[in-house]
């Protein structure tokens, strides 16, 4: 199953303060902070990159697609305070790697 524009445009919406980017992959969805990719839209579903900064919000793991590494389902899309800082948490998490 592919993810829907709305789905990404109210994950975008919600992301709004951090200007998130996306660029579409296959029926899904990436997503860049500062020009770093760290996670996607899969399902309908929001999956960060798992790093050390981001385990402290105690996150599931789930699989974007079959073979793919385990990434951190957010489930609290809601919450745009929460959101954000998952994302910055996982940005730092990330930056070094490129």
């Amino acid at each position: 199953m592919a993810s829907t524009k709305e789905y990404r445009d109210f994950i975008l919406e919600q992301t709004r303060s951090l200007n998130v980017t996306s660029k579409p992959m296959m029926g899904e969805y990436l997503l860049y902070y500062q020009g770093i990719l760290f996670g996607g839209i899969y399902d309908d579903r929001l999956l960060v990159k798992i790093n050390d900064n981001n385990k402290k919000y105690d996150m599931e793991e789930a699989n974007p697609y079959d073979g793919a590494k385990p990434m951190f389902l957010v489930k609290d899309v809601d919450n745009e305070d929460v959101l954000k800082d998952i994302i910055i948490d996982t940005y730092e998490g990330l930056k070094w790697y490129g």
